[in-house]
């Protein structure tokens, strides 16, 4: 049964007109309320030997507080080698597959895939590794700095 009163039909009409021009009206937010960027505000930074790009979202990672890093991992079996951090880190994979692996072996080929939506913990101390293999995949890193890493690969 279809709603038919005058209020519901200026709405679908509405809505209509904004889905077929893409037109939609911006309300003027006050920056005294909400601050924000859109993605193509984000201040990444370059691309480093290990396939990996970031960008400070919340707080500095290098000091102690808390912190929000988008971290983007390119395709291609770009991966950290194993490694612990000092902190506890809480991670959402926004984009892409996350391939993650613990342990202090390095092996890509066993790993576990982190689609995109998924929440992961990092506990402190607790030798892991991860990365991207065939897609760009993003993730929205959280915790207390500093966000120092210690290697832990065995040779």
């Amino acid at each position: 049964m279809k709603p038919t009163s005058t209020p519901w039909r200026h709405f679908t009409t509405a809505l209509a007109f904004t889905a077929m021009t893409g037109i939609a009206a911006a309300a003027e937010l006050n920056p005294a309320a909400v601050a924000y960027k859109l993605p193509d505000q984000i201040p990444w930074g370059p691309v480093n030997a290990t396939g990996a790009q970031n960008a400070v979202v919340v707080g500095d990672p290098s000091k102690p507080g808390f912190y929000m890093v988008y971290n983007k991992w390119t395709k291609g079996n770009h991966f950290s080698r194993p490694h612990f951090h000092p902190n506890d880190r809480y991670i959402v994979v926004l984009q892409g597959t996350w391939w993650v692996g613990t342990g202090p072996k390095f092996d890509p080929a066993n790993t576990t895939p982190m689609p995109a939506g998924s929440f992961v913990t990092h506990f402190a101390k607790q030798v892991h590794w991860d990365g991207a293999k065939d897609e760009d995949t993003i993730l929205l890193i959280m915790g207390e700095g500093p966000a120092t890493s210690t290697a832990a690969e065995e040779k």
